[in-house]
């Protein structure tokens, strides 16, 4: 159990790979993007 281990957390961290144990962390939305600040609203 330890860095040689391709089951645990630290294992994954030694070999620079994912899983279940260790998961990508997916990246939040902007907050520009939920604004929307680019985009004016247009007459109707």
């Amino acid at each position: 159990m330890g860095k040689g281990d391709k089951k645990t957390k630290r294992g994954k961290i030694h070999r620079g790979t994912f899983g279940s144990r260790r998961p990508r962390i997916k990246k939040k939305p902007s907050v520009e993007k939920k604004i929307s600040i680019g985009n004016k609203a247009t007459p109707k």
